[in-house]
C-alpha cells in the first residue's frame, strides 16, 4: 500500500503535464456560433488555374515580396528555384466591410509580376525571378509553402513577406476589429500566429458585417 500512496503523486503529475501540454497545442479558437447572425458568404467565383475559386474582387493590396535574392525577411529567403522538401498548400480568404477582397497573385515573387500577369492571373516567371518559401501563384487565395527545411510557417510571416500589415486591427491597407475564422472555428488568439498548415482554412474579416464561413475545395494534387 505504501508504495501504492508514493507513486500516485508522480502519476498525478505526469497526468497534469500531459493534460497541459495538450491544451497549450489546442489551438486557441472557440465556436463560429459564438459570432451570432453572419451575412451570406458571395458566390466563390469562377474555378481558377489551380481548381480553386478566384474571387471576383479587387485585390486587398498590390503584390510584392520584401524578401529578394540577397535579403530575407526574418529568415525566410527568396531563391531562384522553388525549394520544395517541405511543401503544404494553404488557403486565405480576406473579407473587408463583408465585400470580399483577393490575395493577388505574385505574393513573396520577385521582382514584381507584370500587372498583364496579376490581372489575367497567369502565373509566369522570367529567368531574374525569385521565389520565397511562401508564395501566392495566382488570386485565388491558395498560399504556397515551399520550403528547404520541414518548418512550422505562421500568416504573419506571410504579410511580412509581402510587406503588409497584420494585427488585430489591420489586414493590409484594411482597418477595423479583425476577426479571424480557421478552420471553422472563431480564432481568439493574435492573427498573426495562424499556423499556415496543410489544408488550412483562413477567413480574415474586417470591419462589418461578419460573413459566413467560406472554406473551399483542395485539388487533389494538393
Amino acid at each position: 500500500m505504501a508504495r501504492t500512496r508514493s507513486l500516485a503523486p508522480a502519476a498525478l503529475a505526469v497526468a497534469a503535464a500531459l493534460a497541459a501540454a495538450a491544451a497549450a497545442a489546442a489551438p486557441p479558437t472557440k465556436p463560429l456560433s459564438s459570432l451570432g447572425r453572419l451575412r451570406p458568404a458571395p458566390p466563390p467565383g469562377e474555378l481558377g488555374p489551380e481548381l480553386v475559386p478566384v474571387p471576383d474582387a479587387p485585390a486587398l493590396a498590390p503584390a510584392a515580396s520584401k524578401a529578394t535574392p540577397s535579403s530575407g525577411v526574418g529568415g525566410i529567403r527568396c531563391e531562384r528555384n522553388e525549394r520544395l522538401a517541405f511543401h503544404v498548400h494553404a488557403h486565405v480568404a480576406v473579407f473587408v466591410n463583408g465585400r470580399p477582397r483577393a490575395l493577388p497573385a505574385g505574393i513573396g515573387v520577385w521582382p514584381a509580376l507584370p500587372e498583364a500577369v496579376v490581372r489575367t492571373g497567369t502565373f509566369g516567371l522570367t529567368p531574374e525571378a525569385c521565389l520565397s518559401w511562401l508564395t501566392t501563384h495566382f488570386a485565388d487565395g491558395i498560399v504556397h509553402v515551399e520550403a528547404p527545411v520541414r518548418r512550422a510557417f505562421v500568416l504573419g510571416e506571410l504579410f511580412d513577406v509581402w510587406g503588409q500589415p497584420l494585427s488585430r486591427t489591420r489586414v493590409g491597407p484594411a482597418r477595423g476589429p479583425v476577426v479571424a475564422i480557421v478552420n471553422g472555428g472563431v480564432w481568439t488568439g493574435d492573427p498573426r500566429r495562424i499556423p499556415l498548415a496543410s489544408h488550412a482554412q483562413i477567413q480574415l474579416e474586417v470591419g462589418r458585417p461578419l460573413v459566413a464561413y467560406q472554406p473551399v475545395e483542395f485539388p487533389g494534387t494538393y
